[in-house]
């Protein structure tokens, strides 16, 4: 299955000398949605003992989070249609009213409740912020992508670590004190986000025939390297628990990974605009599958370091991604960036559970030695790739 990724076309509009500040605004909001809807791994060792669940529950609990985003193909189609910012808005909303809930949650039932409207509201959220975050570019989208999602794993990496600190002094329903700056935040970046505008009435239709083959291969790409992604950061502080750690060292573990990972979402844009994109998906998956494995053969500091690593190499083809999404489909790109990250996450979430029972069956660590040959299976898909686009 190959994948030829198309070149942005030449009648994309380009920025403003202020797009700068909207971009950042942007990446603010995206800080503040991806950190409500990602910071569950840092306290998921405590929901667990208060539920007197084991492994395999936490896989549930984190496929009921993840699977929302399967939705996001539909919002971007909504999106395009719409116009606007209101459905980035109202996600960035959601998912910090979410966060709010899970801490007041006390039984399984409205738990998973909180974390249904977390999933759902990051799926509205992303594809018209995707496509914003796009319109702001002159030239570059590598790199102004990057910028964007720069603010996403941000969030992802620092709030496990500030939820497990809030959980640890206030217990679960201090929580609402992570959700504050969201409070604040949400009303004013609204106003220097300008809007898109709707996708025109008499605008070339869909090629659904045209686009199913590279969009397949896309998505098979990113529901395993999604797959990799959410078993590392959900099993990871679950052994550290089960050799002793602390609940807020096991969030350190997800944060260094993400935190150190701005460095390949950054690295990553900026080297698919100069080598091509095929060259960052092979490599990351690559980087991916060497990482894992030397994780689970070492210890001590060195377990930092190949963290920080592998948070560079994952992430590295997190903006390649979504570019080439949204260039399959060109004539409606929030739909490209909801296939691109949407589907394909909720897919890799639905593989989750699986490794849930694998882990209840063979242990947890015995079943992160899973991962190294899946990532090697991103590799093959990504050297598929067409190389036509550079």
């Amino acid at each position: 299955m190959s994948l030829v990724y198309p070149r942005p076309s030449p009648g994309e509009v380009p920025a403003r000398p202020s797009s700068a500040i909207p971009l950042l605004g942007l990446a603010w909001l995206h800080f503040l949605n991806d950190g409500a809807a990602n910071f569950l791994p840092g306290i998921l060792p405590a929901i667990l003992l208060t539920l007197h669940a084991g492994a395999a529950s936490a896989s549930g609990i984190m496929a009921t989070l993840l699977i929302g985003q399967g939705l996001q193909p539909f919002a971007g189609w909504v999106s395009d249609r719409l116009g606007g910012k209101a459905l980035a808005i109202l996600g960035v909303s959601g998912t910090s009213l979410g966060l709010v809930l899970v801490g007041q949650s006390t039984h399984l039932p409205t738990l998973l409740a909180a974390l249904a409207l977390i999933g759902i509201s990051n799926a509205i959220f992303h594809p018209q912020s995707l496509a914003l975050a796009r319109s702001l570019a002159h030239k570059g989208h590598g790199a102004v992508m990057s910028v964007f999602l720069v603010g996403g794993e941000l969030g992802r990496g620092l709030y496990p670590l500030i939820a497990s600190l809030a959980v640890a002094r206030f217990g679960t329903s201090g929580l609402w004190v992570v959700a504050v700056p969201a409070l604040f935040s949400i009303p004013l970046v609204a106003l220097l986000v300008p809007p898109l505008s709707p996708r025109p009435a008499h605008a070339t239709p869909l090629q659904w025939r045209r686009h199913a083959r590279p969009a397949a291969a896309l998505i098979a790409y990113v529901s395993l390297r999604s797959f990799v992604l959410y078993a590392l950061v959900t099993f990871l502080p679950i052994l550290w628990d089960h050799a002793g750690g602390s609940l807020v060292g096991g969030a350190s573990l997800i944060t260094v990974m993400l935190i150190v990972g701005v460095v390949g979402n950054v690295g990553g844009g900026l080297a698919a605009d100069r080598f091509g994109r095929p060259v960052v998906l092979v490599g990351s998956a690559l980087l991916t599958a060497i990482l894992v494995a030397a994780y689970l053969v070492s210890s001590g500091w060195v377990l930092w370091v190949l963290l920080g690593l592998l948070g560079i190499a994952v992430f590295s083809a997190l903006p390649v991604s979504v570019l080439v999404g949204q260039d399959i489909f060109p004539e409606n790109r929030s739909l490209g960036s909801g296939l691109a990250l949407g589907l394909g996450n909720s897919l890799g979430a639905l593989l989750l559970l699986g490794f849930g029972a694998a882990a209840s069956a063979l242990g947890v660590h015995a079943a992160l030695w899973t991962l190294p040959p899946v990532a090697l299976a991103c590799a093959f898909l990504a050297a598929r790739l067409s190389m036509a686009h550079r």
